[in-house]
């Protein structure tokens, strides 16, 4: 079985190679049309694609999966819409492929031209997250990339309708490779391992998901990872905080969509305002049923305010929880909050709340993170908010891409020399 499994992958990878030939040269005109094409099939078919969710969403309840887990793997019209429409609007982004990064002349007459090229193949390997399917076809598509897809049980009866729209789509048009876009029709681990070796086929692997799933694939992947481990995300309010912005971001980073990288973990507060802010923030956020652990500081405080909250243990403030859990720390100034996220986050995104704009360019400046924000939510660490119009994932990595990843984040480059005859003396 596990060699018929490796058989498989390596077709698969074999067609994707074939292919990327083919779409690294396919036109603008006819990426968005498939695009496009894409668009309308996911509004066309959305009952068949909700009633297979709907059968992962079953399978996921009886597998005790969380309800920030739940969430993750769930589509509704709503959504599914937004998806549709995140679609077009990769259609109606600039082609990254064929960009003059640099072009200069050399003494002998040389010219040279730097310019954006697609990576080739991308493998994206992800957990319950539908819309991870299409972003990742829609991203590698018009960046001229193909991709293979490997997605997990949880999602395994959506992602083979989206596999189906999304092949029915792109094979619509003329110059787009029917192999664009593959999905692994399995989730048994063999899969995923045969996947992985496979370096003279796939250049690049993307995992999305918790962080058991990206440290296996980034031990055991022989192909360059782009990668982020966890997002354990701070909120610092400093104190020149406007305390009612500053809870109406909190409130919003913490509770706004809690199962996802982006979301706050961790908030920092200002010794200057904590007895002023902490007792209203922490009602706010009990009222959305978070629950607060918090440094003896902190819990102090909100003992005698008669607040809920735990207290907290060491772990608990570097933990991504992942749901309406937030871990509360008190501090003595921006340098120590700044001390603190550069030892404890995990270089995903931080923000700062104040009014001092000296405080926040600081906090930009020495905070090392991958997204640095100023009173902002840090669920706008989104490749949509960036204007990207969606993403592949957020990197932490450093080389070659950091943040979220989009269309020219998916592109290398090489070098387009012309010559009239010059040889080397």
């Amino acid at each position: 079985m596990t060699a018929q499994i490796t058989d498989m992958v390596t077709s698969i990878a074999q067609k994707a190679r074939a292919a990327s030939y083919t779409l690294a040269v396919a036109s603008t005109a006819a990426k968005n049309s498939a695009l496009d094409a894409l668009s309308e099939l996911l509004i066309r078919d959305s009952d068949r694609i909700l009633e297979a969710n709907q059968k992962d969403l079953v399978g996921a309840k009886e597998a005790g999966l969380s309800m920030a887990q739940i969430d993750r793997l769930t589509l509704n019209p709503v959504r599914l819409a937004q998806l549709a429409q995140s679609v077009k609007d990769v259609a109606l982004l600039p082609d990254p492929v064929g960009h003059i990064l640099e072009s200069w002349n050399q003494p002998n007459g040389l010219l040279f031209k730097k310019i954006r090229v697609p990576i080739g193949v991308i493998a994206v390997i992800f957990e319950a997250r539908p819309n991870v399917t299409i972003d990742c076809a829609v991203l590698c598509l018009k960046s001229g990339n193909t991709a293979i897809l490997r997605g997990g049980k949880e999602i395994l009866n959506t992602n083979l309708v989206l596999a189906d729209l999304i092949t029915e789509a792109f094979t619509s048009v003329p110059g787009i490779p029917s192999d664009a876009v593959q999905l692994i029709p399995t989730s048994d681990r063999a899969a995923l391992n045969a996947l992985l070796k496979l370096n003279t086929l796939i250049h690049c692997v993307i995992p999305r998901g918790g962080e058991s799933l990206i440290r296996f694939v980034t031990e055991h992947s022989t192909i360059p990872v782009i990668k982020h481990y966890n997002g354990v995300c701070f909120v610092y309010c400093d104190r020149m905080a406007d305390l009612k912005m500053a809870l109406a971001i909190v409130v919003n980073a913490k509770t706004q969509r809690p199962g996802v990288c982006n979301a706050a973990e961790q908030l920092l507060i200002h010794k200057d305002i904590l007895e002023q802010f902490l007792p209203h923030l922490a009602a706010a956020l009990v009222d959305k049923s978070v629950e607060l652990r918090c440094d003896k500081t902190c819990a102090a405080l909100l003992a005698k305010a008669g607040v809920k909250h735990v207290l907290a243990q060491p772990a608990d403030f570097k933990a991504e929880f992942l749901d309406l859990t937030l871990a509360v720390r008190c501090v003595q100034s921006i340098v120590e909050a700044i001390t603190i996220i550069n030892r404890d986050s995990s270089g995903h995104t931080e923000t700062i709340i104040t009014s001092n704009e000296l405080d926040a360019r600081l906090f930009q400046a020495r905070v090392d993170s991958a997204v640095v924000l100023w009173n902002a939510s840090t669920r706008f660490n989104d490749g949509f908010e960036f204007g990207y119009g969606a993403e592949i994932g957020i990197s932490t990595d450093r080389l070659h891409a950091r943040g979220p990843v989009g269309l020219k984040e998916l592109c290398s480059y090489k070098f387009i020399v012309d010559g009239q005859g010059q040889i080397r003396t």
